[in-house]
């Protein structure tokens, strides 16, 4: 087991996985329709991005590992998110997918895309809205809005 994998598999015993899986290999109406319309070889290229990419979220982290040979590790911190948006195209929301898209103060990463998830994302967004906000409760870390002087 490499030391990324250990990393993801490995969670404080305080820490909850809220959600942990692969973007699905087919998302959409149109991806749908390009593997019917290829007989089926189109799924393999979309299969292996799946397979490219994996989401870990806990009630302290965000974890996305991409790449399938080389491999890179990217986390953020619940107490560092902004603000988040939950996307459900018509095609997503028919084949029971969506994204969640989270923006942070983090400065290597302002804006993490999870996307593709087969889940509920809305409960997904429910779930991570809490754990954040119990996160930055616990660090006692507080977001000031700064603005301009009015008029």
């Amino acid at each position: 087991m490499s030391a990324v994998e250990r990393t993801l598999e490995s969670v404080p015993d305080d820490e909850r996985v809220l959600f942990e899986g692969r973007p699905a290999a087919i998302a959409t109406v149109g991806q749908l329709l390009l593997v019917i319309a290829t007989v089926g070889l189109a799924w393999i290229a979309l299969w292996l991005r799946s397979l490219a990419r994996r989401y870990k979220i806990t009630t302290e982290r965000i974890v996305i590992e991409t790449g399938l040979l080389s491999r890179r590790l990217e986390q953020i911190d619940l107490y560092r998110i902004e603000d988040y948006v939950v996307e459900r195209p018509f095609g997503q929301r028919l084949l029971g997918t969506g994204n969640l898209v989270v923006r942070s103060g983090d400065r290597t990463s302002p804006q993490i895309r999870i996307e593709r998830v087969r889940t509920d994302v809305v409960a997904l967004y429910e779930s991570l809205r809490r754990a954040t906000e119990a996160d930055k409760r616990r660090r006692g870390v507080r977001l000031m809005d700064v603005t301009g002087p009015v008029g």
